[in-house]
């Protein structure tokens, strides 16, 4: 089974440290150029900063990082690290720094370009990019937060919720687990809820 995270958005966050402001844009891109164009775009709109460090990871290709004129290691590769630790891919992060006159230090610095980073990639969203299967579950209203339960503990995702008589709930189910999610549902129900598959698809999904 082959997944992998990407951004669900565009994401902005800014951050203040001792008058020091840090402006965080994180953006999904597809190629290593499209990377390298919106780090242009924003050195563009911020010439007038102090710095614009960077950095992207493309899936199964290039990762990059650039401190731009801040002490080594200090920029760059925390903003690497807080995408690594999410496992996302195919995004891009720039952290654009307004000096406001005091010197934050190592440990500063560190500090501002992680938060800066994650709040950025917090405000996008995380998607994951797998092979869905499409499923319809019929229920009474009374067994809809079973359901639920049921497809939060299979990994789904509710896609769409239609109200009338009945509820019908859309959902997309992780591949490997669709075939143990319709036992499961009948199981729950005793028998009153049956899954229809209808088809499957490989593309993001957000998650969180």
């Amino acid at each position: 089974m082959s997944e992998y995270f990407i951004p669900a958005g565009e994401g902005e966050a800014e951050f203040v440290e001792k008058r020091s402001s840090f402006l965080g844009h994180v953006r999904c891109v597809q190629t290593e150029d499209e990377a390298k164009a919106f780090v242009a775009e924003m050195k563009k709109k911020y010439y007038d900063a102090r710095h614009n460090c960077w950095c992207y990871i493309i899936h199964e290709g290039a990762v990059r990082y650039s401190d731009d004129g801040e002490p080594q290691g200090t920029a760059g590769i925390p903003m690497l690290e807080v995408l690594k630790r999410e496992k996302v891919e195919n995004v891009v992060c720039v952290v654009t720094r307004y000096f406001g006159g005091v010197l934050l230090g190592t440990g500063g610095l560190l500090r501002a370009y992680t938060k800066s980073a994650k709040d950025a990639l917090t405000e996008a969203g995380i998607s994951v990019v797998r092979r869905w299967v499409r499923a319809e579950i019929p229920c009474a209203y009374s067994l809809l937060e079973r359901v639920k339960s049921e497809l939060v503990s299979a990994d789904g995702v509710v896609e769409d919720i239609a109200y009338g008589a009945d509820v019908c709930i859309t959902a997309l189910l992780p591949e490997e687990r669709a075939e143990g999610f319709c036992t499961d549902i009948t199981d729950a129900t005793a028998g009153a809820c049956t899954v229809s598959i209808r088809g499957e698809e490989f593309m993001p999904v957000k998650i969180k």
